[in-house]
């Protein structure tokens, strides 16, 4: 299976951490949307979408990117990280997940954890989840990496 991770990790590395983690179990290759061929997504049987999230939002540099891939069949999946939990009314990862869809991939899962965040008012105190992503939460991006790996249906 040839698999693709585009990773836009942009404050302190842990995005991607997570991404390394799965990729490692995927035999994936890691890329930043800047970096990332069309060409190369469209010859993958697998393509992994993920950054941290910014005002519950994927970062702008992954969402453009999407936005200019062409229409395509084909599995993907979506992971994030975070300084605050997902609300479970606003999914952070829907937004990213429909325009996935709306592209002609059909997403397999999500994957999130806390990190590190020292956004305004957590600077202050030195940022919050500061041993995050920690071993347990790699483990479970890898966990999560296996199951898109064997083809078990869609994972959260």
């Amino acid at each position: 299976m040839k698999a693709v991770i585009v990773c836009a990790s942009v404050s302190h590395g842990n995005t991607r951490r997570v991404a390394d983690s799965m990729a490692r179990v995927l035999g994936a290759t890691v890329v930043s949307p800047e970096r990332a061929d069309p060409a190369e997504l469209a010859d993958a049987d697998l393509v992994g979408f993920g950054s941290g999230i910014f005002y519950g939002r994927f970062h702008a540099r992954l969402t453009d990117f999407v936005t200019a891939l062409p229409e395509r069949q084909g599995r993907a999946f979506v992971f994030a990280t975070s300084g605050l939990p997902e609300l479970p009314l606003a999914p952070f990862a829907r937004p990213l997940v429909r325009l996935l869809e709306g592209k002609g991939l059909t997403v397999d899962g999500s994957f999130s954890c806390r990190a590190l965040d020292t956004w305004a008012p957590f600077k202050l105190v030195g940022g919050i989840n500061k041993q995050r992503p920690n071993v347990g939460d790699l483990a479970a991006a890898q966990a999560f990496a296996k199951q898109l790996r064997d083809g078990r249906g869609p994972v959260s």
